[in-house]
């Protein structure tokens, strides 16, 4: 009788870990969709994760999104509470950096987003590449945010997270969305300055130490 109970026992957790393991599956956690290219990306760095040190960018921002969620309107509020002169467009190309001096790109991908915008992802990625290059031939410092913590990671944001990072002169992720060490690997092997926050709101604290 006792067996039998405890073989029920048994029975009936190993299908609730099942079941736990489903939801997780079914909204991807950080990682989870490629812990190889994770693991690689955090320890095949040399050196350790160093924030910046020093101002280097100027305005006007031109800031966009990678990936159209609605992460870089957030930033963007902050920004305009900071006082600082911005102007923000979520399909910009290099035809509209005008007289930016600085592109600020919030990284996190989001379906409806890119659905609204009429484009789909690798149309967004062909997009944001264009205008990265477009600001490294016109001279324009780089800053790249991952603000959105675990909810915006999963493949569809991860999709966009090394093209992007790699472009970065300076990063700011929401250590929250980087549990996997993806983005301070990136960073650290590409010698980027990163600063790691708590929150989104946070960025009002480093942002305006980037600039001169």
């Amino acid at each position: 009788m006792i067996k039998k109970i405890s073989a029920l026992l048994l029975a009936g957790a190993l299908a609730f870990s099942l079941t736990a393991c489903g939801k997780e599956d079914s909204v991807t956690p950080p990682g989870g969709n490629a812990p190889a290219a994770s693991s690689g990306a955090a320890s095949s760095g040399s050196g350790e994760l160093t924030g910046l040190t020093e101002a280097f960018a100027e305005g006007p921002v031109l800031l966009t999104t990678g990936g159209q969620s609605a992460d870089y309107q957030m930033v963007g509020t902050l920004m305009k509470n900071l006082g600082m002169e911005y102007e923000l467009n979520n399909v910009a190309t290099s035809a509209d950096l005008g007289d930016a001096k600085t592109l600020v790109v919030v990284v996190g991908g989001s379906s409806k987003g890119l659905g609204a915008a009429g484009i789909d992802a690798d149309g967004e990625l062909a997009r944001v590449d264009e205008l990265i290059k477009g600001a490294e031939d016109a001279g324009l410092s780089i800053i790249v945010m991952h603000t959105g913590g675990s909810a915006r990671r999963g493949d569809l944001s991860d999709k966009f997270i090394a093209p992007i990072f790699e472009k970065a002169d300076y990063a700011i992720v929401v250590k929250s969305g980087d549990e996997d060490g993806l983005m301070a690997g990136i960073c650290t092997n590409a010698g980027i300055p990163a600063d790691m926050i708590d929150a989104i709101s946070d960025v009002a604290t480093v942002l305006p130490k980037a600039f001169k």
